[in-house]
Parts: structure tokens; C-alpha cells; sequence
């Protein structure tokens, strides 16, 4: 359902203007917190983002920890409001991966076979899968479009069995859920602890990172977390999070004050903040390197192409209604992590407010773009309309519709009614039998939390086909009756 999603977003997004506003921030020679204040403030109000949390660290300490607008009960977002991080997690797993081969535990390039035994997949090369392959992306697994339930990390990971590799071992990237879900789960095999406890014990205690944890799945209860947001036609609407098992590659729940505990260490080369190491120099390096098949993936790091400035090693996150953004760059000695309580489809918010934020720390202003999703949105908004009122026409218009061609014949005139079907054939196999398939963890409510926008417009198009094939099959049945 996502890739089908992706696609009408790309091609939307293509044709989108990109326009400016001109900035209204000056660059300063160093950092200036009231000018990062402003740039996100005015930020989230040009776009109608209910808040965000942001962290900036600067060799090795933290330079400026802020929250902005409000959560989903309505209290003051700060840089101590629980957030979920998405895909950023996948930072943190692989560091507790990186953690036990700096222990000896297990190699880099291990068949993951060797430590996993029970582990399998309907593919005879799976037993050339590698840790290494699993870290950067290249292990050859493609996380399918429809993915069955599972409300354990053992269960989650076991859903590969049935799987096929996409490539073989090493060939090329392909970013993918289920290597990290399997790389929690060689966390937990091998350390001898659940995965939450072990980042709990080994990662977040020792960086003070003490109101950080690991649920198991999105539905998990967390006290403190409000629900987070969906954007739609320029403002946010609350909305609770997608159902998934997101151990090892999404599930973690930090705040911004936290993230810069982290990020801080990683400017240390893997020092904490009370002098103890936590993973070699070496290590570090190999996870901010590029791996053979990925050219812009480390070990849990995206890597910044090259004719990008500065440098960054970075990674991105987005739930269903949240987006995070972590960047490290090197050569400023800088850091910068971006937390959203909102979601939106067309759109990277945390990578684009990151963005504004390394500008300052680069002594350059900023600019704030016209919001191109609330344009997109406002687009789709305009073509539901049209399609609705086209809709209503051919409605009312089915009786002289069928009159007109009451002297086809049954087969004839039903096959006039195929460009009505398709439309209740295509959207009514995504809606109503997509979830259902294969004991598929997506409902109905998560194409609306993916694009509110777009799961209207479909809505609309649906009711529309259908209510104008029931009124013209109608006015057939009961204009042959009467005859």
C-alpha cells in the first residue's frame, strides 16, 4: 500500500513550484539561539506543524535544547517532551550491534546464520547473509508490501521465512525494516537480554539518556507520550500511531535533551560525558563509512552525497505521526537532532527545519519555502471537489443517462459501465481487501494517516463510481420491468 502511495506522491511532488520567501534572519558568524528560535517558530507556523523539540550540540557538549508549539493535550512542547524517533532508532541499533563485536561476541562479516541458527528464509543464499550486509542495507531483503501481524520481535523476525532475497547478498542497497528487526533480535540471542533492557543498560544509562526507552510495538503503552499528529490542508489533526512491531528498526522514545546525549558521545568518538567508552574509534568510523554495494549507507549512518556541504552522517525517521531527524557533521564539530509530533507524506519537515538549523551553525540565514504540502494538499482538495461535483451530475443525470441507451442491448450497455467499475475495482481492492490480505497488519484508518488528503479524494472518487453504477443499473432494471 505504501509503495502505490509513494508513487502518486512522486509524481504529484514533480510537478510541484518550489518558491521562496525571503529570509528574515541575518547570518551571524556563530550560533545565534534567538535566530534559531525564530527559524523554527516561523517554521512550524508557515507550515502548521504543532511543535517541535530540537537539539544542537557543538563538540562534544550541548549547545541549545529547545521545544516549541504544543503536544496533542494541549501543553508546551519542550526539549523533556517524550517523542517517537522512527527510523533514527536504527542508529541505536547498530551501535549495540557494533557494541558486542568490539566484545568479541561476534565478526563483522559472520554469516548471521551462525549466530541465529533458528533463523531461515525461503532463499538458498540467505546463508551468505552477513551482519555487515544487514547493518548497511544490502542483505538482498525487501520488506514486501504486505506484511503480516506480529506483536513480538521473535514473531517479527520469523515472518521471513516465507520471504525470498531481492538481490543477492552484498549486491546492492535496499533499505529494509526486517534487517534490523533481525539484528534486535541478535542483540537479544546473543547479549542474553530482552533488546529494550540491553539498550537501557548498555547505551542509555551510561549516557544519562534517562527518559529514553524501546517499546515493542507502536500500541504499546508509554506514559507520557500524547498521541502525535497527521498534516492535512495546512494544519495538523491528532491522531494515534500506526499498529507495527518496531523493535530494532523504529521503536524508540527519547526526548531532545536525551538525543543530545548522544549526539554529544558520537562527537567524542564514543566517549560519554563521565570519560567511559562505549564503542571503539575503529567501529565508529566503519559505521560512518560506506559499505561495498552501499555507497551512501554506513553501518546505521546515512552518508551525505558529495557534492552536498558539509559533510553529514545523518539518519531520518517518520511514523504515522512523528519525524525525526539526527545529523552529525564532522567538520564543524556540530550536531543536530530535529523531533516533530507530526507526520507528513509529501514532505521531510525534520530534514528541511535540520537543514535551516546547520545553515546558522554555517553562519548562513536560512530561508522558510512556501509550504509545498499544504499545496499539494489544496490540489487534491480542489480535484475532490471537481470530482464530486462531476460525480453529483452524473447522479442526477442517470435516468436520461440510461434512457439514452435503452436500446442496447444487456451486455452492451453494462460494458458501458466499466469506467465506473475500474475506479470501485482499484480503490476497492487498496481500502477493503488490501488490509485483509495475508493477515495484514494495515486497516483502512492507515491509509488515512498516510495522506488524509488523498485517502479523501479516493473516498470521494469510490462513493462516486459506485452511487453512479447503482443509479444507472437502477434506471435499467426498472425501465425493462416497465416495458
Amino acid at each position: 500500500m505504501k509503495k502505490i502511495l509513494i508513487a502518486i506522491i512522486a509524481t504529484i511532488a514533480l510537478l510541484a513550484p518550489f518558491l521562496y520567501l525571503p529570509p528574515s534572519t541575518h547570518a551571524a558568524s556563530v550560533l545565534d539561539k534567538g535566530a534559531v528560535d525564530d527559524y523554527v517558530e516561523r517554521y512550524l507556523n508557515r507550515n502548521g506543524l504543532p511543535g517541535a523539540s530540537i537539539v544542537i550540540v557543538k563538540d562534544g557538549g550541548i549547545a541549545h535544547a529547545q521545544g516549541y508549539g504544543h503536544d496533542s493535550e494541549g501543553k508546551p512542547l519542550t526539549e523533556h517532551s517524550l517523542l517517537r524517533i522512527g527510523s533514527v532508532s536504527k542508529s541505536f541499533t547498530a551501535f549495540a550491534v557494533l557494541q558486542l563485536i568490539d566484545e568479541g561476541a561476534f565478526g563483522l562479516d559472520d554469516p548471521i546464520v551462525r549466530h541465529l541458527p533458528d533463523l531461515k528464509m525461503n532463499d538458498q543464499r540467505f546463508g551468505q547473509v552477513t551482519i555487515r550486509h544487514l547493518l548497511s542495507h544490502t542483505s538482498g531483503i525487501s520488506t514486501p508490501t504486505i506484511v503480516s501481524k506480529a506483536d513480538t520481535l521473535e514473531k517479527g523476525v520469523k515472518r521471513v521465512h516465507q520471504w525470498q532475497l531481492q538481490s543477492d547478498p552484498g549486491e546492492r542497497y535496499s533499505y529494509s525494516n526486517a534487517n534490523y528487526w533481525i539484528l534486535a533480535w541478535l542483540v537479544e540471542n546473543v547479549s542474553g537480554i530482552e533488546f529494550a533492557a540491553y539498550l537501557d543498560t548498555k547505551v542509555f544509562s551510561p549516557l544519562g539518556m534517562d527518559d529514553s526507552l524501546s517499546p515493542v510495538n507502536s500500541g504499546d503503552s508509554v506514559p507520557g507520550l500524547p498521541r502525535g499528529y497527521v498534516t492535512a490542508f495546512g494544519t495538523a489533526i491528532s491522531i494515534s500511531e500506526m499498529e507495527q512491531m518496531f523493535t530494532g528498526s523504529g521503536g524508540i522514545v527519547t526526548t531532545a535533551a536525551d538525543m543530545g546525549e548522544w549526539l554529544a558521545m558520537h562527537t567524542r568518538n564514543g566517549v560519554s560525558a563521565s570519560g567511559e567508552r562505549l564503542l571503539s574509534e575503529s567501529l565508529l568510523d566503519d559505521s560512518y563509512s560506506p559499505q561495498p554495494g552501499s555507497e551512501h549507507y554506513g553501518l546505521g549512518w546515512s552518508l551525505s552525497a558529495s557534492d552536498i556541504a558539509p559533510k553529514r552522517m545523518q539518519h531520518s525517521g517518520a511514523l504515522s505521526s512523528y519525524q525525526a531527524q539526527q545529523t552529525i557533521l564532522p567538520e564543524s564539530g556540530y550536531a543536530v537532532a530535529v523531533m516533530l509530533n507530526s507526520f507528513t507524506t509529501t514532505f521531510e519537515h525534520a530534514y528541511a527545519i535540520s537543514d535551516g538549523i546547520i545553515r546558522l551553525t554555517e553562519g548562513q540565514a536560512p530561508t522558510v519555502k512556501t509550504p509545498i504540502p499544504t499545496i499539494i494538499d489544496f490540489s487534491v482538495g480542489l480535484l475532490t471537489l471537481l470530482y464530486a461535483g462531476l460525480g453529483i451530475r452524473g447522479i442526477l443525470r442517470g435516468k436520461k443517462w440510461s434512457d439514452r441507451r435503452r436500446h442496447y442491448s444487456a451486455l452492451r450497455y453494462y460494458l458501458r459501465l466499466i469506467p465506473q467499475i475500474i475506479p470501485i475495482a482499484g480503490i476497492g481492492w487498496l481500502l477493503f481487501i488490501v488490509p485483509e490480505l495475508q493477515d495484514n497488519s494495515t486497516t483502512i484508518l492507515d491509509v488515512f494517516r498516510l495522506w488524509p488528503a488523498l485517502a479523501i479524494l479516493l473516498f470521494v472518487i469510490f462513493l462516486c463510481a459506485v452511487s453512479i453504477t447503482g443509479t444507472r443499473m437502477y434506471h435499467r432494471i426498472r425501465g425493462g420491468i416497465s416495458q
